[in-house]
């Protein structure tokens, strides 16, 4: 950076961010600039972070200077790839039913609602605001059918702060009477969308073409949507080998297609703007098609648990070198919180080696061919997934995803002994979500806040170097 750059904010003191899979920065203390356009202009970490030669050699004071505290760090901002904002409205309920029967029976009725333009104001001002409260910086986002909704998702997203893709999904065949289009119509409305959003300019939200999954749209829909992702640079996202139904239900539908990868690949929908969803059960062939092109895919294990889908073993897909990242999936997932997400793959790879460690243990027994166990993703891994690797994703790892020079400063301050309490710090009044004791170092406090932390400990939520939430008040508010 040139030391003659204005710089809007400063931060010292704990430093956290991902490099790689494996590589887990940590900085203590570490010093960041921020200038005012938002991007990241130093970083600086340990004997280097002498605040005093910083000031005097980039020209800021100490009223542009966070010090943090010692129960304080900064992190990257969390990465949704894969969230169903209008289903945010019925989020925590319906869990009773796999897949298929859930859509038929919870999903459809109520996005169909979101004809309503009041409706859908209303419950998507609640779900921006709450996934952003939650630290998600950048969101993956369906919307529904309804051009009209779409835009006021839009301009909420725009209005809040967040950084967003915004999709209209797209259905023209096999869904109710009255949550289905007609394929010309899908194809008018897609590019109505996509134009509006196109024409605004905005910095942080792109249009993302959304056919929902192969059995809602039809060969020449999803065509059209390969063309126009194509002849626009856009993202693609949809949902792949979810559930072991749905893929029989995908190769009767097109038995000219060896797989449900090959139906994506076949109509143009296949390729490293792809973002897909869950990928539960990928053949080794479909793996090699995914890496060839770079796709990436979205780690959705809570709703994998509770719409009883099937465990994804991510350590494959990192040992192959695929782009992975962590969608919450609300509503088939519980939760709107990347927190939630990054716990649930930590689970997941568990129940991966446990089950993969019983065959091995039974193979040996039996004289077998060996079976290899895979081992559990680690917390530098998880880590990655919701930050970087969720930015690898998005093919937005030259801009975010860590704190490297350059960057866009999106990120948290995670406070530690933030409470939500109005008692004094010195009472104890079990409010903390993560409480710290004098064995704890900064890597354990860190440990403790990826799996006992909640919004309460994000204190100041940055996009674009602005701070657009935190548990202080949302900067931006709109009413309902």
């Amino acid at each position: 950076m040139s030391t003659s750059t204005k710089l809007k904010k400063v931060f010292y003191g704990n430093i956290i961010y991902s490099n790689s899979p494996t590589d887990l920065v940590v900085l203590s203390p570490g010093c960041i600039g921020i200038d005012h356009t938002g991007t990241i202009a130093f970083l600086v970490s340990d004997k280097d972070a002498d605040l005093v030669k910083l000031k005097a050699q980039y020209h800021f004071t100490d009223a542009q200077v966070t010090t943090m505290t010692k129960e304080q760090f900064l992190i990257p901002g969390f990465i949704d790839t894969h969230i169903h904002a209008p289903q945010y409205v019925f989020t925590g309920t319906g869990y009773d039913l796999p897949l298929l029967q859930w859509l038929e029976k919870y999903t459809f009725p109520r996005e169909a609602a979101f004809k309503d333009e009041d409706y859908a104001r209303a419950a998507y001002i609640r779900c921006v605001a709450r996934t952003l409260r939650c630290g998600t910086t950048t969101a993956c986002y369906y919307a529904t059918i309804h051009v009209p909704g779409c835009k006021i998702l839009t301009d909420i997203v725009h209005q809040i702060g967040q950084r967003a893709f915004i999709g209209k999904v797209n259905m023209d065949r096999n869904s109710p009477d009255n949550y289905r289009e007609t394929t010309g119509d899908s194809i008018e409305a897609t590019t109505e969308f996509v134009s509006w959003l196109l024409e605004r300019k905005d910095p942080l939200i792109t249009p993302v073409i959304t056919p929902r999954f192969a059995p809602s749209c039809t060969g020449d829909l999803m065509k059209f949507l390969g063309e126009i992702s194509a002849k626009h640079n856009l993202p693609i996202q949809t949902h792949l080998s979810e559930n072991t139904a749905e893929i029989k239900w995908v190769l009767d539908l097109h038995p000219e297609f060896s797989s449900y990868t090959g139906v994506y690949e076949g109509f143009g929908l296949l390729n490293s703007r792809s973002v897909l969803a869950h990928c539960v059960y990928l053949t080794p062939e479909e793996k090699v098609l995914i890496k060839s092109v770079e796709a990436g895919i979205s780690h959705c294990p809570n709703s994998n648990f509770l719409l009883q889908s099937g465990v994804l073993n991510v350590r494959q897909l990192l040992e192959a070198e695929i782009k992975v990242g962590l969608g919450t999936d609300v509503a088939g997932g519980y939760s709107p919180s990347i927190l939630d997400s990054i716990r649930n793959a930590v689970i997941a790879s568990k129940v991966i080696f446990v089950n993969t460690r019983a065959a091995k243990e039974e193979a040996e027994a039996a004289g077998l061919p060996p079976v290899r166990a895979y081992e559990p993703l680690t917390l530098a891994e998880v880590f990655y997934l919701g930050t970087l690797g969720g930015a690898e994703v998005m093919n937005l790892d030259d801009k975010i995803g860590n704190f490297s020079v350059g960057k866009d400063f999106d990120a948290l301050l995670v406070d530690l002994n933030a409470s939500g309490s109005t008692k004094a710090s010195n009472l104890v009044d079990g409010n903390k979500s993560v409480d710290l004791f004098p064995h704890d170092d900064l890597i354990s406090a860190f440990e403790k806040f990826v799996y006992n932390g909640d919004d309460r400990n994000l204190i100041e939520i940055y996009v674009k170097g602005k701070q657009v939430s935190g548990s202080a008040g949302i900067i931006t508010k709109i009413a309902v």
